[in-house]
Formats: structure tokens, sequence, C-alpha cells
């Protein structure tokens, strides 16, 4: 088998799964993935919703953009989403509708009556509030699939347990040494690891940028009465909560962000306990039972925005990383962004300089 590859994508979660795609027939491409299997960490912990607001005005051009992508391909289920206030917090709600409906975003406001409409049982002291009609659930699953066989029609090669141990940075470009003891040259080298996005660029000898992974908590909950299906994706104007129906159950989390190293994630007892109690300051839904939680690492540049495009300092390394909580929602459109860039390509619908690795100094 030839080793030698025009571009090799370290991790096959939704980034480096969705970049092969659209990269697609134009360059000979493999993927390694350190795990047993493409997604086991970040990719298949997601809350799996799609909101325009999420993750900033920064990162609505990517969600926006990948919008109509994913309703093409079957991968949304409408939602709604609910971003709750308290009395006190009027005009944080108001400036949160003015600042998304200023780029396009539909949001309306909402007085209590429309609020406990939407949100049965809410409790006293929940006022105001902003709707966005166009949030919707996402098939993580099936999208990220969906990226792997149409890398896999392509051509493109996926190697699972096999982490990269070693790079060396050559005048032809890359030689690579995988944990399967394989050796393999790279003309060139894209970070797509999540997490590991440092520790890969160290690895790499090149210039970490401050990618820092936080963990994320979900739990599932069974409460009474059951949970409505329409209920909509709920979320707190201070970032302390958001939950959602899934499938009779409550998909709950206290939205924590805990700096941690790049790791297996797993939930801590605190954690769990913070969100059931966020959760009862907001409904009166007795919880019957605590069914399951898992936790997750979202990883963040500093500024919070994905890091997409070449180093500053080497033409054959690329960064496809610091997609925090938003990788899945965002993935179409970065995707495409992130082959444009790669392949030398002008034009395309989103603008690539707010995400460009040289901002980053």
């Amino acid at each position: 088998m030839d080793a030698r590859y025009d571009i090799v994508i370290v991790g096959a979660g939704m980034a480096g799964a969705s970049l092969a795609a659209a990269i697609g027939t134009r360059a000979r491409v493999l993927v390694i993935e350190g795990e047993d299997r493409p997604g086991y960490h970040t990719t298949g912990r997601s809350a799996a919703f799609w909101a325009e607001s999420y993750g900033g005005p920064g990162v609505q051009p990517l969600t926006s953009a990948s919008g109509p992508i994913l309703r093409e391909l079957g991968m949304l289920t409408p939602r709604t989403a609910v971003t709750l206030g308290r009395a006190g917090q009027e005009s944080e709600i108001e400036a949160f509708a003015e600042t998304y409906r200023a780029i396009g975003v539909e949001v309306e406001l909402l007085d209590r009556a429309g609020m406990e409409a939407r949100v049965p049982h809410l409790r006293e002291g929940w006022t105001c509030a902003a709707l966005e009609p166009s949030t919707c659930d996402i098939d993580v699953g099936s999208l990220h699939q969906y990226y792997l066989a149409q890398a896999r029609k392509a051509g493109i090669e996926l190697r699972c347990r096999a982490r990269l141990a070693e790079a060396r940075r050559e005048a032809s470009g890359w030689t690579l040494q995988l944990a399967d003891g394989q050796e393999v040259q790279a003309e060139i080298l894209v970070n797509a690891a999540g997490a590991w996005a440092d520790p890969v660029a160290r690895i790499a000898g090149q210039r970490p940028i401050g990618i820092t992974p936080y963990r994320r908590t979900v739990v599932q909950l069974a409460v009474t009465p059951e949970v409505p299906g329409d209920l909509p994706l709920v979320l707190d104007i201070s970032g302390g909560f958001y939950f959602k129906p899934e499938s009779g159950r409550l998909w709950l989390s206290p939205h924590d962000e805990t700096p941690s190293r790049p790791c297996d994630a797993a939930p801590e007892e605190f954690d769990v306990a913070l969100a059931i109690d966020r959760f009862e300051q907001v409904v009166d839904w007795p919880i019957k039972r605590l069914e399951h939680r898992w936790a997750g690492l979202r990883s963040f540049a500093p500024d919070r925005l994905p890091v997409y495009g070449f180093a500053s300092e080497d033409p054959a390394y690329f960064w496809f990383a610091g997609q925090g909580g938003f990788g899945i929602q965002t993935a179409p459109a970065a995707a495409e962004l992130g082959a444009r860039l790669l392949m030398g390509e002008a034009g395309g619908p989103v603008d690539p300089a707010p995400y460009a690795p040289a901002r980053l100094g």
C-alpha cells in the first residue's frame, strides 16, 4: 500500500470526517483516529441541537450557512428554543433579541403568558424570554455516519487505533509515525484533534495556540408528568442551564465549563447535583429518577472562535479545531470553508478571516 498522501487529517470526529468528505476526490487523503471507532469523544456526546444564537454572533455565520444543508440532508427536526430571564433581566433579553435580529436571526420576545404556554409549570420569578423559532434537533449520529460514508465513497482512507506518535517536518512535507506502527508521508498535516489539538501541535513541532478543553455535563431525567414532546430547548440568559426533551425523557445540563486535560471525560457528582438543583428552580416537574449521566469536552481557543486555516509559521500545517460546543451545528459550513482553504480556492458563503490562526499571534 502506498503510504504517501496529499493530506493527513488527525481526528475522525465530526470535524475530521466532515472535512474529509468536503475535500472528496480533490486530494488523496488519510484520516487517522486514535480510538477504536470514530466519534467516541465529543461527537458521540453532543446534546444535539442547532440554534443560530448558540456560540455567539461570531459563530452564527457558520451555523446559519449550515442550516439549509442540514435540512436538505434530513438531519434537522423542528424544535424552537426559549431563552429565559428572571425579573430584572428584561434588558438582557431585549439586547439578546436585538443582537441576533441585527444579523438576520428570527427572535421574538415573549411575555409571561407566552412563556407558560411553551414551558409548562414554569416557576414564579421567570418574567421574560426570547423565542427562536428556527431552532432544531440534529441527528448527530446520522450526520457523522453520512460524512464518513461520503469520505469512503471518495476513496478517502480511515485508520482507527492509529494515534499520531511522531511527526517530522521535512522539505517535501511530513513523515508521520503512527501508534499502530505504520509510517506515512503527507504534504499537508491537518489538526482536527478536538481536545487534543494543542498536544498534536506539540508532536508536530508547531506552536500551540491555547485551545483549552472544558468538561460539559449532561444528565437524563424521567420526570412527572412526562416531558412534552414539543417542549422547546430551554436556556438561561445567564448561562446557568439548558434542557430539552429526548424520547420522553429530559436531557439537562448545568452549562458547566470546567477546564480539563484531554481525556475520556466523566461527570462529577457535584455537577450532576448542580444541574438538578438549577432545573428545580425553573419548573415544577417532580423528578422520578436520574437515568443516565455523561460528560464531554468542549474545546475553545482563547477568543472562543474556531480556528480554521494554515499556521502562520508553516504552510504545510493546517488548523481545524476549537469548535467549542458548536462543532456539530456548524459542520457543513465549516467543512466547506476548510476544504476551500486547503485547496486554495476563493469564494464561499462564509468569510474565513475571523477564524484564521494568525489572529491568535
